[in-house]
């Protein structure tokens, strides 16, 4: 096997493709060659998400099927000069001898700017064997957020400073939820929709939030999602394929829906007043999963739709304004 010989870095003539906008091949002699996609200039508070295709170039040294797909790989994102964040690259469609399809995503930070200095590296073991790596270019654009001062009556200042003990088991159990990583749920592999019609919004994704309660005192966050301005009743649909991982009412959040789609990746619906669906449903692109409402923290009726990745809170209007193509674009 011969070591890396070459880099060429290609701007692909796709505009819709703008997840993946760059396409980086790297010529590895005659065993085997790899070509990665990605976007090499998103926003703050993106997701990032990398496609790897390994194909074994040659049949002299062709491995079998197993051992292909015992070759694994690790994303890592690095901020100023540190590994601010990792990922495991998971199969994006079923393996064969010849070639391997994965991929990766990592979040990028709400509060990092077109100044963070910000990398790729890619970590991968070919066939389960010696570690190779190379790195990626990034550089984020900028990108303002809006900032918002909410005042809360005595109910709403109750539910956002409660720390009853069923609050904080809602809590855990939901970050338990977002934390998980199933490498075989792949349910979404094409552009995501909203998950309603209208398109008046209330508040945006990254929002920095100042609360004042009515005792005083003031606390600040993020916004993690969107929230559409609708009448109690209005239809709320899924964004994407996948399975119904939550499904319940939260101190917080109201009648709740919580949605896989990819390892890591999951929807999220707040403050509905009914539920269509329950834990363990499938459900497709614009399947009915309630009705939305004002439950839980709302100063009014309303649809809070955010993403997770790994976790952290990513822009849902990346999923719905860009082509994914996760298994077929060229």
């Amino acid at each position: 096997m011969k070591k890396i010989g070459s880099l060429i870095l290609m701007m692909l003539a796709l505009s819709s493709f703008s997840l993946f906008a760059k396409q980086a091949v790297y010529n590895t002699g005659d065993d085997y060659d790899i070509e990665l996609r990605y976007e090499d200039n998103p926003c703050p508070g993106d997701p990032l998400f990398v496609k790897m295709i390994i194909n074994q170039a040659g049949k002299k040294n062709k491995v079998s099927k197993q051992e292909f797909i015992e070759t694994k790989a690790r994303l890592q994102l690095y901020a100023a000069g540190k590994v601010a964040r990792t990922a495991d690259f998971y199969l994006l469609q079923k393996a064969n001898q010849s070639q391997l399809v994965m991929l990766a995503g990592v979040p990028l930070s709400s509060w990092w700017t077109k100044d963070t200095p910000c990398s790729l590296k890619v970590i991968y073991s070919l066939y389960g064997k010696k570690n190779m790596e190379f790195e990626l270019p990034l550089t984020l654009k900028n990108k303002d957020f809006v900032s918002e001062t909410i005042e809360l009556n005595p109910t709403n200042t109750s539910i956002k400073t409660d720390t009853s003990t069923k609050r904080m088991e809602q809590i855990n159990k939901l970050n338990g939820i977002l934390g998980t990583i199933n490498p075989a749920a792949v349910y979404q592999t094409e552009r995501f929709m909203a998950p309603t019609s209208a398109t008046r919004r209330t508040s945006f994704f990254a929002d920095r939030r100042v609360y004042k309660y009515t005792n005083g005192k003031t606390s600040t966050s993020l916004h993690y999602g969107i929230d559409y301005g609708v009448p109690t009743g209005t239809q709320v649909n899924a964004c994407a394929a996948g399975k119904v991982v939550l499904a319940e009412t939260r101190v917080t959040t109201g009648w709740s829906v919580v949605i896989e789609h990819l390892p890591g990746l999951y929807s999220l619906y707040y403050h509905m007043s009914e539920l269509k669906v329950k834990e363990g449903d499938m459900v497709k692109p614009g399947d009915l999963i309630g009705l939305s409402g004002a439950t839980g923290l709302a100063t009014g009726p309303h649809l809070h739709w955010e993403m997770r990745l790994n976790s952290e809170a990513v822009s849902p209007d990346a999923f719905v304004d860009s082509d994914f193509a996760f298994a077929g674009n060229k």
